[in-house]
C-alpha cells in the first residue's frame, strides 16, 4: 500500500512524497531509518489498483504451490528458518500474486502468528486442507515431511486433471466442428440452392423439401430458438447453485450409464488419498473426515460421508458407517476394515485410491475410445446427408429441365 507522507530531514527541510509499506506502521519505521521525522502519514487510494486488477488476471496454478511446498521443505530440512526460507522464496517466484501471499505471510509470522495461521488467511492461494496439515506439522515437529506430502498430493491432483482434459480434447473439438458445419451449411449453403430451385420453379424430392422447410424454420425463428436456449440453460445453473438443485444434479450425474460409475471412482479415490493424507501427518480421525468431506465435489456422496463422520463421532468406527451408505463402493468399505484392523489405515487408503484411480482411467479412456468414432461417424452421416440431399435435388432440377 501507499503512503503520501510530509517529513523533516536531519537539516529541518520540510519534504513530500510516498511509501510503500504493508501498514501505517512499516511506513513510518522506513521513513525513520531513512533519516526522516514524520509530521502526517495516511493512505492513498489510486484510481485503479494495480495490485487488486493483477490478482484478477494473474491465478496462482496448483504446479506453483507443488513447488513452493517442495522448496520450502528442502529449505526447512537444511536448518533455514521459516521467516528466512519465505523471503529466499519470496524472491524467486515470479508471480507477482503469489510473490505478495509469501511476503503477507512472511509478515504475519513475524508478528508472532504462526505459519498454518498465516496460510489460513489466503484460501486463494492455499486450501482449508493445506493449512489444516500445516498446522499439524507444527504440533507433530515434522513440517517439512507434511510439506513435501502436500506438494505430492497435490501434484496426484493435476496429473489426474491433465489426463482428463487431454483425453477431452478431441472429441470436444470434433462436436465444435460438426456444430459449425451444420450451420454454415444452414445459413450461408441452403439458402443460395433454395434460390435457385425457387427460380428455375422445379419439382424437388421430398428429403430437399423438408431440408429447405428446416433451413426457412430456422432463418425465421433461429434466434428465439438461441434466446430458449440461453434461457434454458441459464435457469438450470441458477437451479443447480442452490442446495436441492446441486443434490439433484450431482445425483443425476451419478445416474447417468458409464460417466457415472467414472465420477463416482474419481470422487472416492480422492477421498481415499485425502485421508491417507491428514491421517499420515497426525490429524485425529473425525478432522480427517471433515476436511475430506469439504473438498469433495459432488454433494451426494458429500452427504454420504458426512453421515459416516457423524456415526464415526458416534463412536460407531469407520468401516461399519460405510457399509450402510450405497455410494461407497464395498471394495473400499472392505480395505478400510482391514486397515482399522492392522492398524496401517493410511496405507490401505493409499492402495484404495490406487486401485480406484487405474478403474476410473480405464474406464475413461474405453469410453472415450468409444466415443470418438461415434462423434466420427454421425459427423459423416450428418455432412454427407445434406450433400447428397442437394446433389439429388440438383440431378432433379438438371433431369426436369432436360426433358
Amino acid at each position: 500500500m501507499d503512503f503520501a507522507y510530509t517529513a523533516y530531514t536531519e537539516d529541518k527541510r520540510l519534504v513530500k512524497g510516498k511509501v510503500s509499506a504493508i501498514s501505517e506502521e512499516a511506513a513510518a519505521e522506513l521513513l525513520g531509518y531513512g533519516g526522516y521525522k514524520v509530521a502526517s502519514l495516511k493512505g492513498t487510494l489510486p484510481l485503479i489498483n494495480k495490485e487488486k486488477l493483477l490478482s484478477l488476471f494473474s491465478q496462482i496454478k496448483p504446479a506453483e504451490i507443488v513447488m513452493f511446498s517442495r522448496q520450502m521443505a528442502l529449505l526447512l530440512e537444511s536448518g533455514t528458518d521459516i521467516v528466512t526460507a519465505l523471503d529466499l522464496l519470496q524472491n524467486q517466484i515470479t508471480n507477482q500474486t503469489l510473490k505478495k501471499t509469501i511476503g503477507e505471510i512472511s509478515s504475519d509470522i513475524r508478528g508472532g502468528s504462526s505459519l498454518s495461521k498465516a496460510i489460513g488467511k489466503h484460501p486463494r492461494a492455499f486450501s482449508s486442507m493445506y493449512s489444516r496439515a500445516i498446522a499439524a506439522g507444527e504440533q507433530g515437529g515434522n513440517l517439512e515431511v507434511v510439506l513435501r506430502q502436500m506438494g505430492d498430493y497435490i501434484e496426484k491432483v493435476i496429473v489426474t486433471e491433465k489426463r482428463i482434459k487431454s483425453a477431452l480434447t478431441y472429441p470436444v473439438v470434433v462436436v465444435i466442428v460438426m456444430i459449425v458445419v451444420i450451420v454454415v451449411m444452414v445459413t450461408k449453403v441452403f439458402p443460395t440452392f433454395i434460390h435457385l430451385y425457387s427460380q428455375l420453379g422445379a419439382s424437388l424430392p421430398t428429403l430437399m423439401k423438408m431440408l429447405m422447410g428446416f433451413t426457412n424454420w430456422t432463418n425465421h425463428y433461429g434466434l428465439f430458438l438461441l434466446l430458449g436456449l440461453v434461457i434454458v440453460v441459464a435457469v438450470i445453473y441458477i437451479y443447480r447453485r442452490t442446495p436441492p438443485g446441486r443434490y439433484r444434479w450431482d445425483t443425476t450425474m451419478l445416474g447417468l450409464p458409464v460417466f457415472g460409475r467414472i465420477i463416482q471412482l474419481g470422487e472416492l479415490s480422492r477421498c481415499c488419498r485425502t485421508m491417507s493424507l491428514l491421517i499420515k501427518v497426525g490429524l485425529p480421525l473425525p478432522e480427517v473426515l471433515g476436511a475430506t468431506v469439504r473438498g469433495i465435489g459432488n454433494k451426494a456422496i458429500e452427504e454420504s460421508m458426512t453421515r459416516v463422520q457423524q456415526k464415526l463421532i458416534r463412536g460407531e468406527g469407520l468401516s461399519k458407517p460405510m457399509t450402510q451408505e450405497k455410494l461407497i463402493m464395498p471394495l473400499m468399505t472392505q480395505m478400510v476394515g482391514v486397515g482399522e484392523e492392522t492398524g496401517n489405515l493410511e496405507n490401505t487408503l493409499t492402495t484404495v485410491a490406487d486401485s480406484l484411480e487405474a478403474e476410473a482411467n480405464d474406464k475413461t479412456n474405453t469410453a472415450l475410445g468409444l466415443i470418438q468414432p461415434v462423434i466420427t461417424i454421425i459427423l459423416g452421416l450428418v455432412v454427407g446427408l445434406i450433400v447428397l440431399t442437394m446433389f439429388s435435388a440438383l440431378y432433379s432440377v438438371y433431369g426436369q429441365i432436360k426433358g
